[in-house]
C-alpha cells in the first residue's frame, strides 16, 4: 500500500528560508530502500505511526518502532527494511529548501520563536527517536486533507509550518544527533523523479525506462546521472541493489535465497556473483563476519 501526492504546489516561507513539499507519502513498507541520500537543501521527514522495521543511517543501524521519528537531511545516506511479520507503515515528506535573496534589509523582527525555529531545523543533518510531540496528529491531518481535496487544501502549508515547530520540541527535548554547515539550492524535480526510480523501482531499473520517465533521450539521460551523481546509470543501478542487498542480509531471518529473489536477481548464484564484486565478500561470509555488526548500535 502506497499513496504518493505529487507535484504539490504547497509553500511557505520562514525567515528568509522558502520552503516546498515535492513529495508527501504513506507507505506500508514489504520491500527495502536501499541507501541513499538528497541534495542541498533536501529534508526528510519520517514518522512511523505503527510496524517495525530498521534504519541504517550514515553507517549506523537503529530499530524502528511505533512512535519513531527521524529527519534526514542533505547529503545524510539512509537506507530502511521492514520487519517480515509485523513491517512498518511510515509517513514521508520531502521538503525543499531555497534561501531568498535579500535586496534591501528585513522589514522588522520575526515573530517570537520564529527564527529559532528556523535555525534548529535547518541545522539538524540527522535526527531520530522517539516522537514527544504528537507528529501524529498533524500527519494524519494533512494525509486527509491530501486525500478528500476539501476545499482549500492546497493552503496547508499552515499545517507544515506547525510541524516544523513539533520537530524542533523533539531536537530541544533530545539533544540533536547531527549539524549542518549551511546550504542554498532550488526545488529540483528533475531529481525527484530519478531518486524516486532507484529507490522504489531497484528491481527491475532500466535506462530506456528512466529515460521515458524524465522525457528524455537515453544519452541524455547518462549525461545527466554523470552530471548531477557523477556515475553512469550502471553504476546507480548496482548500487541500488548492493546497498538494498546489505540491508537485507543484516536481518538473519531471512535466507539468501529470498535476498537474491527481493533484489530480482533470477538466480542465488547470479546474485552471489554481483554481491562478491561489489563488496569483495559473497553473502555468506559477510554474514559470518558480521559485516552489519561492525556498527555500534545506538
Amino acid at each position: 500500500m502506497r499513496t504518493n501526492f505529487s507535484d504539490l504546489d504547497i509553500r511557505f516561507t520562514i525567515g528568509d528560508t522558502r520552503f516546498q513539499a515535492l513529495n508527501i507519502i504513506y507507505e506500508r513498507f514489504l520491500r527495502t530502500v536501499p541507501s541513499h541520500s538528497h541534495g542541498s537543501g533536501s529534508y526528510e521527514i519520517h514518522y512511523i505511526p505503527r510496524g517495525y522495521g530498521r534504519a541504517r543511517i550514515n553507517g549506523r543501524f537503529y530499530d524502528i518502532v511505533p512512535g519513531t521519528l527521524y529527519v534526514t537531511g542533505p547529503h545524510v545516506e539512509h537506507a530502511q527494511t521492514p520487519h517480515l511479520e509485523d513491517p512498518m507503515c511510515e509517513y514521508c515528506i520531502y521538503l525543499k529548501t531555497e534561501k531568498k535573496r535579500r535586496s534591501q534589509p528585513s522589514a522588522g523582527p520575526q515573530p517570537d520563536g520564529r527564527e529559532r525555529a528556523l535555525s534548529l531545523f535547518e541545522g539538524t543533518t540527522f535526527w531520530f527517536g522517539q516522537d514527544t510531540q504528537n507528529v501524529a496528529f498533524l500527519m494524519e491531518e494533512l494525509f486527509s486533507e491530501l486525500e478528500n481535496r476539501y476545499t482549500g487544501f492546497q493552503l496547508q502549508a499552515e499545517l507544515l509550518q506547525q510541524l516544523l515547530v513539533r520537530l524542533v520540541r523533539n531536537y530541544e527535548e533530545k539533544k540533536e544527533t547531527g549539524r549542518a554547515s549551511g546550504f542554498s539550492a532550488a526545488a529540483d524535480k528533475t531529481s525527484v523523479i530519478i531518486e524516486d526510480y532507484f529507490l522504489y523501482e531497484y528491481q527491475s531499473l532500466s535506462l530506456e525506462e528512466l529515460a521515458g520517465k524524465l522525457g528524455l533521450g537515453t544519452r541524455q539521460t547518462e549525461r545527466l546521472l554523470q552530471k548531477h551523481y557523477g556515475k553512469t546509470f550502471l553504476q546507480k543501478k548496482t548500487e541500488a541493489r548492493m546497498s538494498a542487498a546489505a540491508i537485507l542480509l543484516s536481518d538473519s531471518s531471512r535466507s539468501i535465497t529470498s535476498v537474491a529473489e527481493a533484489l530480482g536477481y533470477s538466480s542465488m548464484e547470479h546474485f552471489s556473483s554481483a554481491f562478491k564484486n561489489y563488496y569483495q565478500l559473497s553473502p555468506r561470509q559477510y554474514r559470518k563476519e558480521g559485516a552489519y555488526h561492525s556498527f555500534p548500535e545506538p
